[in-house]
């Protein structure tokens, strides 16, 4: 147990707080990224969405404060005691009220500290020294190396990170492997409905003196991406899945239309998106009333339960209401596949329901009972966000209304083509949701063993023993 190991303070178990700047650098349009607060999520540093500085203010900032692999970045303010690992290779600057943590290895085994601040201990330590403010919460840099921990000896911190660090990495490939997954489904979708690009190598091709043929393997190449010797040889090797392709590029014009946006395929509709789909917002019934909330079952969401998203499925809410809650709510509880886009507070997360859902005010969803398929509404939205944001207003902060929200204009391509896309995209984002599953179960176990693991309450097996 625990209780057998000794108690020391980080300080003296060889552990070194080193603070940052207490200023912020210019933010521009590329560079190297600054990591804040909101970058510190579920124990890692997410890259995206960091402000991008100039090489010589990252410089500068790395000067007194330059993180290292298996370093640990703590948050001292907002949300205190909040901390994320550096994996081998990040290399990143940091912002205000953020400080490093970082073991010499004599007490602490260095790939051990990133799971020591996320035990029980550790949080019953920030409580302790926790500054209550009339904004936020925080930690004193000057109190957070008197931090007291009881440490395993340095073999048993070895198994345990060795343990939880095997469950991290199955966890983060699949993170990886949905991002790889978002990107096709994106890159997917612009190709067909922004760039028009299977119409477009029609053009060129009879524009070029082709014939219908040569158009239509001029599209086949733009959809597949693959050039004219290895469409011979998918002929060769899988001529089902060359018909397929083919069928495919036959679904597409061969020329242009004028429209209010430009040229768009001929045959396809301009539309506005309020008469494609139907647009809906949420509510939030009074918090007062235990009737609406108390043994809540049904899946009730917030754009904060989107904030936490690294993909755009929604399986789980933090919060659950009940049947009477629902009933308070004008949209009611919508189905599986909605569209949701937080339209404040920002504007523009998204994500497709997988589990029955009810929401609150802070959304516009999206059901497609009609002709756009979900799939292709979520990723309109992601293509269209500058021009979403562009019509939101307001004084605290910007917000789009479901009026201004409804007159954006869509292109609707054919009913064929719109099914082709939603086939693929479909299996896309179903692999996605899959992954996504798996992912919750690995970080449910991985969090039941953590706190376990660092009692003592888990026997922890002895090199020793492992090499008997």
């Amino acid at each position: 147990m625990s209780s057998d190991w000794p108690l020391t303070t980080l300080q003296k178990a060889g552990i070194t707080l080193i603070d940052c700047d207490h200023k912020t650098p210019k933010a521009q349009s590329s560079g190297f990224p600054y990591i804040g607060i909101p970058q510190l999520k579920n124990g890692r540093i997410e890259i995206r969405g960091a402000r991008l500085i100039s090489k010589e203010d990252f410089d500068h900032w790395r000067r007194k404060a330059k993180p290292k692999a298996n370093d640990v970045i703590l948050s001292r303010r907002c949300n205190p005691g909040e901390s994320a690992y550096v994996p081998e290779g990040m290399e990143i600057a940091l912002g205000q009220n953020l400080v490093i943590l970082r073991s010499d290895g004599t007490k602490v085994y260095p790939p051990f500290l990133r799971w020591l601040a996320q035990g029980p201990q550790w949080w019953s330590q920030v409580n302790q020294f926790r500054n209550v403010g009339a904004v936020f919460d925080s930690l004193k840099c000057a109190e957070i190396p008197k931090f007291e921990v009881r440490l395993p000896p340095i073999e048993s911190q070895k198994i345990v990170s060795n343990i939880l660090q095997s469950l991290d990495s199955k966890i983060e490939i699949n993170q990886q492997i949905n991002q790889t997954l978002e990107q096709m489904a994106q890159t997917f979708f612009k190709s067909w409905f922004v760039d028009f690009e299977p119409v477009k190598a029609k053009i060129s091709a009879l524009e070029a003196g082709g014939s219908e043929e040569d158009a239509l393997l001029a599209a086949m190449q733009a959809i597949s991406g693959k050039d004219a010797a290895q469409l011979a040889q998918l002929q060769a090797e899988h001529p089902d899945q060359y018909t397929e392709l083919r069928t495919t590029a036959e679904l597409f014009p061969s020329a242009m239309q004028d429209s209010e946006l430009g040229e768009i395929p001929t045959g396809w509709n301009l539309s506005q998106i309020g008469d494609e789909v139907i647009v809906v917002g949420g509510g939030t019934p009074s918090t007062k009333n235990p009737a609406f909330w108390e043994n809540g079952h049904i899946h009730w969401s917030s754009p904060r339960d989107m904030s936490n998203l690294r993909d755009k499925v929604l399986t789980d809410t933090e919060r659950k209401i009940t049947d009477a809650g629902v009933a308070k709510i004008s949209s009611g509880l919508l189905p599986v596949n909605t569209v949701l886009m937080s339209s404040r507070a920002p504007v523009g997360y998204l994500a497709l329901t997988k589990v029955p859902t009810a929401i609150n005010q802070g959304y516009i969803a999206l059901k497609c009972e009609s002709a756009l398929s979900p799939e292709f509404a979520l990723q309109w939205c992601s293509a269209n966000m500058n021009e979403i944001k562009s019509r939101a207003s307001g004084t605290t902060f910007a917000e789009i209304s479901k009026k201004n929200f409804k007159i954006i204009p869509v292109v609707v391509p054919s009913e064929d083509v719109i099914w082709e896309y939603s086939k693929h995209a479909r299996r896309i984002y179903s692999q996605i949701e899959n992954n996504v599953k798996e992912t919750e179960s690995l970080t449910n176990i991985r969090d039941t063993l953590l706190p376990k693991l660092l009692s003592g309450s888990l026997s922890i097996p002895s090199t020793e023993a492992e090499n008997k």
